[in-house]
């Protein structure tokens, strides 16, 4: 049985790929949600490729973007910021109603101190060890456009 922070990140793919025309070949329909746990990426653009990463995070106000929010393992998202390998990013921001509003961020646009190394997990956790990341977005909420 999922958890509730799968059902949000499950509704904001659900959301972008109903929602959103491609931002490279900008045909609609196109954009569909990779398997789970394909690293850095969720949707994927079935007619010219594009990769993109969702994130959905709950809020009191759908027209305003959290000055940070949870992003995914950091060994990966590290090795590709090492090859300057950027994903863009769908941010789906979810009310407690549900009602939602989504932002993009274009990887041209991301820097390297916006992708900030969280502590490992303690030896006693599930997953020992496993690292994360988190997106602070305070230095790039000027360049986030919203499209919904």
């Amino acid at each position: 049985m999922p958890t509730l922070k799968q059902d949000l990140g499950l509704f904001g793919e659900q959301r972008v790929v109903a929602d959103c025309a491609c931002p490279k070949c900008k045909r609609a329909k196109t954009l569909v949600r990779l398997p789970p746990n394909f690293k850095c990426a969720d949707v994927i653009c079935d007619f010219c490729g594009y990769l993109g990463q969702v994130k959905a995070s709950r809020v009191k106000r759908l027209d305003i973007v959290p000055k940070a929010i949870l992003g995914a393992a950091w060994g990966p998202q590290n090795d590709r910021m090492l090859a300057a390998i950027y994903f863009p990013l769908f941010l789906v921001l979810v009310d407690e109603a549900w009602l939602y509003s989504i932002f993009y961020l274009s990887a041209d646009l991301q820097t390297p101190a916006m992708f900030k190394m969280r502590k490992p997990l303690s030896e006693t956790a599930r997953r020992a060890g496993w690292q994360g990341f988190i997106y602070d977005l305070e230095g790039v909420k000027d360049r986030l456009v919203r499209i919904r």
